[in-house]
């Protein structure tokens, strides 16, 4: 079985309700990683629209999946530790306010950057499921299990990453197994390192034929090893 996850970051609003509809056309549950501050977040794309926790709850509702991306975009290996755990509590907070089916021991931490620090990463799994943050070589990950606490990831940037999503997927698919956790952000021109609209529905429309795939969010991949 080989599991793929496409990983939105940023919550740019156009682009989530874009992706949820192009999903939901093939019978598939998104992957969104927002800030706790949404629309004030502070971040390179501040002149794009962010989406706020009322579309955080509907997609949430329609099934598709709403993780912490931080309560700002903040680099943790550029903080201390105290600083760092500080902002990843205060968005977890947040989330635990605002965001009707959030779990917090379920959850899913994504870090900015995929940037992480030795002690932020011993931290986390004490308070939730995983995170995803630091690289491995074309985003390729061992299958979920229950001890799987550290998701690795690869992306590409600022540039269209279509095609290296393509090869990502390809080295994926020349394993016998495994799990490929891809970071994008936005659709057509928005965030950094966007894939088209149209890519997407084609992509996720030859995937779905695949027997050997499945189409995954993370948090659910992880859970699911749980059981």
């Amino acid at each position: 079985m080989h599991l793929i996850t496409l990983s939105f970051d940023d919550g740019f609003r156009r682009s989530c309700i874009e992706v949820a509809r192009i999903y939901e056309q093939f019978g598939l549950k998104a992957c969104f990683n927002v800030m706790a501050t949404g629309v004030m977040a502070s971040d390179k794309y501040g002149d794009v629209a962010k989406g706020d926790f009322a579309l955080w709850n509907e997609l949430a509702a329609r099934g598709h999946e709403i993780m912490p991306h931080g309560y700002r975009h903040a680099d943790k290996s550029a903080l201390s530790f105290a600083e760092g755990r500080d902002l990843i509590l205060r968005c977890l907070d947040v989330f635990d306010e605002k965001l009707a089916s959030f779990e917090r021991k379920d959850a899913v931490f994504n870090f900015p950057y995929n940037r992480t620090t030795p002690d932020l990463e011993q931290w986390l799994p004490t308070v939730v499921r995983a995170f995803r943050g630091g690289f491995a070589e074309a985003g390729l990950n061992p299958l979920p299990s229950l001890q799987m606490k550290a998701i690795r990831t690869t992306g590409f940037g600022p540039e269209n990453c279509e095609a290296h999503l393509d090869d990502c997927i390809e080295k994926l698919m020349a394993r016998p197994d495994g799990w490929l956790l891809y970071n994008t952000h936005g659709l057509d021109e928005e965030g950094w390192g966007p894939i088209g609209a149209k890519y997407l529905a084609r992509l996720l429309e030859k995937l779905v034929k695949r027997d050997d795939v499945r189409l995954i969010p993370a948090a659910v991949a992880l859970n699911a090893a749980n059981h």
